[in-house]
């Protein structure tokens, strides 16, 4: 799965990475993300009549939900049933984003039998990149809309799977246009992207656990135990 991730880099090469996309006014995050958890909001591309930079709130709505909120939260989607939940298939069809990030954090399972041991995981490059998501809008009429989104995972490629059995999927960015495309799509196609991103390998960095504390977005979520603990994946 993926229940934690970062936005770090400084706004402005976020923007410009993505500056086919039109900013909306509530789109620019007030700081760097270094622990984002469900129910926050992300930074995230959707189509709605042309590509916009916006904030959605994690933890997918369905549309025909009676209340605002899931519970537990809708933060991810699996790949290989995605198209046929109820909860996921209309927005597959149709309301398929990018979710903005530049890491992730994995916990790795310690034979020690010690605590979970979390691992900042990271393109090579330490690039932007995109996760394949979904988002919805909610709202009863005259109401303010309220619009959340998931992420999608797969199965971990064969050199993250040591640290979790998922991961997110990552989209190469020549398929950006193909999953925000509007029009409903044949899934086997759509399909074709969810699978582990092999274009770049990613580093996986052990970090404190004060990153288990969903209220602390800070630096500290993100600094090295070690500079020699770096695992390159």
């Amino acid at each position: 799965m993926c229940g934690r991730f970062t936005l770090t880099a400084d706004f402005s090469a976020v923007h410009a990475a993505f500056s086919w996309a039109a900013l909306q006014s509530e789109a620019v995050p007030a700081v760097p993300r270094y622990n984002i958890a469900p129910t926050q909001t992300v930074t995230a591309v959707v189509y709605d009549g042309s590509n916009q930079l916006v904030q959605l709130k994690w933890g997918l709505v369905p549309a025909w939900s009676k209340v605002p909120q899931i519970v537990p939260p809708l933060i991810n989607a699996r790949a290989e049933t995605v198209a046929e939940k109820p909860s996921f298939r209309s927005a597959f069809r149709q309301r398929r984003c990018l979710i903005l990030a530049d890491g992730w954090f994995e916990w790795q399972v310690q034979s020690n039998g010690k605590p979970k041991q979390p691992h900042w995981v990271r393109l090579h490059s330490r690039h932007v990149f995109a996760m394949a998501g979904l988002w919805e809008r909610w709202g009863p009429p005259g109401e303010t809309e309220l619009r959340t989104c998931t992420i999608i995972t797969c199965e971990a490629s064969a050199a993250l799977a040591p640290l979790h059995a998922r991961m997110p999927v990552v989209l190469a960015a020549e398929s950006y246009a193909d999953w925000l495309r509007p029009e409903p799509a044949d899934a086997r196609v759509l399909r074709e992207l969810l699978r582990p991103f092999e274009s770049e390998p990613f580093n996986a960095q052990p970090v404190s656990t004060i990153v288990n504390n969903a209220r602390i977005d800070s630096v500290e979520c993100v600094r090295p135990l070690s500079p020699i603990d770096q695992v390159p994946v």
